[in-house]
């Protein structure tokens, strides 16, 4: 079973919030697959990537650029990991049929929208009856405050 973070974002877009995320996972020396809904918000969010100030350097690709062995982040709309990522990044309300494969999940959910809300509470439902160990994060004042 997987850890899965689920991460309220009450402060911040997700646009600013993943890239920090994604910078701590490349500090730890692992690998990334960020799962995104629609084709046209992975191209916003590989262009968010490569223009973000913290952290200033995010390498990346996308099934455009290819070369998923070689990317220590892969962009994708698919239920995949190419690149062999032990850590998915679920945003946008994307799922994955695989969480079980992962050492660790992120779910990133817009606060301000109550149809995320909605949905990221019926995510978590369902990875509580698959037996995953869950926790909640909020975003507060001075970062990131687990809350369950």
């Amino acid at each position: 079973m997987s850890e899965i973070g689920f991460y309220h974002l009450t402060r911040t877009p997700m646009d600013q919030a993943l890239p920090k995320l994604l910078g701590r996972v490349l500090a730890q020396g692992a690998r990334a697959v960020v799962r995104v809904g629609e084709p046209e918000r992975l191209a916003a969010l590989d262009s968010a990537l490569w223009l973000c100030a913290d952290p200033d350097w995010l390498p990346h690709g996308t099934p455009q650029t290819g070369q998923a062995e070689l990317q220590p982040i892969w962009l994708t709309t698919e239920d995949e990991a190419p690149n062999g990522a032990r850590f998915l990044f679920l945003v946008d309300g994307a799922e994955s049929a695989r969480l079980g494969e992962f050492d660790r999940v992120f779910d990133l959910f817009d606060g301000q929208d109550d149809a995320a809300v909605a949905a990221a509470r019926r995510r978590w439902s369902a990875a509580k009856a698959a037996g995953h160990t869950l926790t909640y994060w909020q975003q507060g004042p001075r970062g990131w405050e687990k809350k369950a």
